[in-house]
C-alpha cells in the first residue's frame, strides 16, 4: 500500500512540474501571427508513467512554424523535457474585442487540432470569445 501511494505521489508531482509555471499552456502575442501545438513530455517514471502537458505558442517576430517550435522545443529541452510538435496554423488575437481566431495548418508540420487548441487557449482567455474554422490561410 505504501510502495502505491509512493508511487502515485511521484506521477502526480511531476505532473505537477509540468503544469507549473515553468511550463506555461498559453504563450501568445497579440495581432495575427502563426502558432503551434506542442506536447511536453515530463520524464518517464519507474513504473512506465510519462506525464505530458499539450501547449500553445505563437509569436509574431517568427515567420516559420519550424522556428516557434525549435524556441519551445529548446527552453523545454533546458529543463529536462522532450517535446513533439502536433502541427501549426495562424492565431489572430484581438484583446480590445475579445477575441481569438484560430485557423489554417503549417506546411512543414500539418493542421494543429484547432479544437485541442480553442480548449487550451480558454484556460487562459476565460472571457474570450474563441472562434475555429478549418478554412483559409
Amino acid at each position: 500500500m505504501f510502495k502505491s501511494a509512493v508511487g502515485i505521489f511521484i506521477r502526480h508531482a511531476r505532473k505537477f512540474a509540468l503544469n507549473s509555471k515553468a511550463i506555461p499552456s498559453v504563450d501568445i502575442e497579440e495581432g495575427i501571427f502563426k502558432y503551434v501545438l506542442v506536447k511536453v513530455y515530463g520524464k518517464e517514471t519507474s513504473d512506465g508513467y510519462e506525464p505530458f502537458k499539450t501547449v500553445v505558442r505563437g509569436y509574431q517576430d517568427y515567420a516559420w512554424h519550424a522556428d516557434i517550435y525549435e524556441r519551445v522545443s529548446a527552453s523545454c529541452a533546458a529543463l529536462g523535457l522532450a517535446t513533439e510538435c502536433l502541427g501549426g496554423g495562424r492565431i489572430e488575437h484581438n484583446p480590445s474585442a475579445k477575441l481569438i481566431k484560430v485557423y489554417g495548418y503549417s506546411q512543414g508540420f500539418g493542421k494543429a487540432d484547432h479544437s485541442e487548441t480553442k480548449k487550451i487557449l480558454l484556460t487562459k482567455y476565460k472571457d474570450y470569445t474563441i472562434e475555429i474554422s478549418d478554412e483559409g490561410y
